[in-house]
């Protein structure tokens, strides 16, 4: 069993309330609707964004029925995201299930995945708290704007990890700030402990982010995931871009070049990835993680320490060795 199973079986009443709230308010008159979205929440997912919601509540307060109405509108709202990814990316499957718009078309996918998103504002309504419901309207536009900087950034080669960082924190980590400021609302808290744990959030969401990164440069061979997708989407990740512009290997200038080609061959892409390889690209990744990590822990260590504060912990740990 992982680390985040644990914690799932940990606050296991807790998620149990949270499904069966998603069921309710996502039930339509529509047999169309619910057929799509009966067999999209069959594939839960790692359900962290929540799970963060809920050890927020627990860590400052009690659970109540605004902690729950607020984990279900953030993870609605990213699964909104996910649906609305799908179409753009055009992609088969996810989770190793088909995705909504393979299973039936693209104008039903937008449909579920707006559908998702007036839900998820209603979840939020319900709480009575305008904290709440502008947190979650602040987290859509975040999302994005991280996707157009990241396209606007792909399209002309604005080649810095301030760009990079920058991009991440907007489409990734502020999903996960917004899950602490969601469980602390919740539960009437919004003093000096919530700043902590934004912080903590953010670090969290930024190695989520790069350690996503990091895959697509190996194969995955469960799911038949290629190499290489952000690079034929233009997007320089941070193992590259680490070898394009900070490593001393004397390939550099030829890559760089390379990398700014309007359209990668399959052969160019495996160029590419061999590249950040070699250059120590991926290593650079993961000693920014563990350097984020190791300020995370640090804001950890101000608060009382308890079961919470070894979840969050062990969640951290998860989010940089999980392989998928």
């Amino acid at each position: 069993m992982s680390a985040l199973e644990d914690i799932q079986l940990s606050i296991r009443p807790e998620l149990d309330r949270l499904h069966e709230r998603m069921k309710q308010s996502l039930y339509s008159s529509n047999t169309l609707m619910n057929t799509v979205i009966e067999g999209y929440l069959k594939s839960k997912g790692k359900l962290i964004r929540p799970i963060l919601v809920i050890l927020t509540a627990k860590l400052l307060g009690q659970v109540n029925d605004h902690v729950i109405a607020s984990a279900a509108a953030v993870e609605m709202l990213h699964n909104a995201s996910l649906i609305h990814d799908d179409i753009v990316d055009e992609t088969p499957t996810r989770r190793g299930k088909p995705t909504i718009n393979s299973t039936w078309d693209n104008h039903i996918a937008v449909l579920v995945g707006d559908y998702f998103v007036s839900t998820s504002l209603q979840q939020a309504i319900s709480t009575g708290d305008l904290r709440i419901v502008d947190c979650l309207a602040r987290l859509g536009r975040l999302l994005s704007l991280g996707e157009i900087d990241q396209i606007y950034t792909a399209r002309y080669h604005k080649l810095t990890e301030e760009a990079y960082f920058e991009i991440i924190s907007k489409k990734t980590a502020s999903l996960f700030v917004s899950c602490v400021d969601m469980g602390a609302y919740s539960v009437g808290v919004s003093d000096h402990r919530l700043a902590d744990l934004e912080k903590f959030a953010e670090k969290l969401g930024l190695c989520f982010q790069i350690k996503d990164d990091i895959f697509d440069y190996y194969e995955d061979t469960r799911i038949g995931k290629p190499t290489g997708n952000d690079l034929r989407e233009g997007k320089i990740t941070l193992p590259l871009l680490y070898a394009l512009t900070r490593s001393s290997h004397p390939d550099k200038h030829g890559m760089i070049e390379l990398s700014r080609s309007e359209s990668l061959t399959t052969g160019e892409i495996n160029t590419l990835i061999d590249f950040a390889k070699a250059a120590g690209g991926i290593d650079y990744a993961y000693t920014v993680m563990q350097t984020l990590k190791a300020q995370a822990m640090e804001i950890l260590d101000t608060f009382p320490q308890s079961d919470v504060t070894t979840a969050f912990r062990r969640i951290f740990d998860y989010i940089i060795t999980r392989d998928k």
